[in-house]
C-alpha cells in the first residue's frame, strides 16, 4: 500500500528560526516540516493570569472540562492543538477590525474564533493561509469565523500584497501592527514564534491553542472546528 502523503507538502518537520530586526526583540518562526499540527508541542508553563473583568475571568477558567473535550478532537493534521491550561479570558485582547477601527475579542463574542498571527516575512504563514481561506469559505458563519491577524510593523502595504499573491479572498482583513498582541500572548507563554492559532470560544474565552502551521482546510482540522462549535 502506498505511503499516505500530508494534505500539507509545503511543511516538513518543525524547527524554530530567530527572525531578527523586530524592534521589541526577535520573534521565532517555525519552518519546515510535516505539519507541525502531527507533532504537539510541550504544554507551556508559568502561564500568567491574564488581565480583565474578574467575572470573565472566573467564567474562563471553569472551562477546563470543556476545553479538555475539545483537544481530544485535535487529531491528524491539528493534533498539536492543546487544550489551555487553564481556560483564560482573551476578551479584553484588542486588534484593528477590517475597517481599521480598534476592536477586542470580547467585541467578536457570540461564535467561535479560529485566531491565527500572521507575518509577510513567516513562510509557514504563507503556506497555510489558502487552508486558513479555505476553512473560512466552508465553515464560516454567524457560529464560526477564522480571524487572521497580521502582525507586521508598519503600513498596509506588504500584507495586502501577501493576501493578493497567496489568492485570500475569504478572510477578513485583521491587523495589530505595534506586536502588543503577540507580546501579551507571549507573555502569558501561548506564543513561541509564528505562526500561532488559538480556539477562542462564543464567551471570549480561550479553549485551545497551538504553535506552527497546520493544514487547516483538512478533515481533521473540521472535525475540530465542528467538536468546538458543538454545545
Amino acid at each position: 500500500m502506498a505511503e499516505k502523503k500530508s494534505g500539507f507538502p509545503g511543511l516538513r518537520p518543525v524547527l524554530l528560526a530567530a527572525v531578527a530586526g523586530l524592534a521589541t526583540g526577535a520573534v521565532a518562526v517555525y519552518v519546515s516540516g510535516v505539519p507541525s499540527g502531527n507533532i504537539p508541542a510541550e504544554e507551556p508553563a508559568g502561564l500568567t493570569r491574564p488581565v480583565g473583568a474578574e467575572a470573565d475571568i472566573a467564567q474562563c477558567t471553569q472551562k477546563t472540562e470543556r476545553a479538555n473535550a475539545v483537544a481530544a478532537a485535535a487529531k491528524g493534521e491539528v493534533a498539536a492543538m492543546l487544550a489551555a491550561n487553564p481556560p483564560q479570558s482573551l476578551a479584553s485582547l484588542s486588534l484593528n477590525d477590517p475597517s481599521g477601527a480598534k476592536t477586542t475579542f470580547g467585541s467578536m463574542s457570540g461564535k467561535l474564533l479560529l485566531v491565527n498571527l500572521w507575518a509577510t516575512w513567516c513562510a509557514p504563514c504563507r503556506a497555510e493561509m489558502p487552508a486558513l481561506d479555505a476553512l473560512q469559505k466552508e465553515m464560516g458563519s454567524d457560529e464560526f469565523e477564522v480571524v487572521a491577524v497580521n502582525v507586521d510593523t508598519g503600513d498596509d502595504t506588504k500584507p495586502r500584497k501577501f493576501l493578493a499573491e497567496t489568492g485570500v479572498t475569504n478572510l477578513a482583513y485583521y491587523r495589530e501592527n505595534t506586536l502588543s498582541l503577540f507580546n501579551e500572548l507571549k507573555k502569558r507563554g501561548l506564543a513561541l514564534g509564528l505562526p500561532v492559532t488559538l480556539l477562542v470560544d462564543r464567551d471570549g474565552c480561550l479553549i485551545a491553542n497551538m504553535n506552527g502551521p497546520a493544514e487547516w482546510a483538512s478533515e481533521d482540522a473540521k472535525a475540530l472546528v465542528r467538536a468546538a462549535i458543538a454545545p
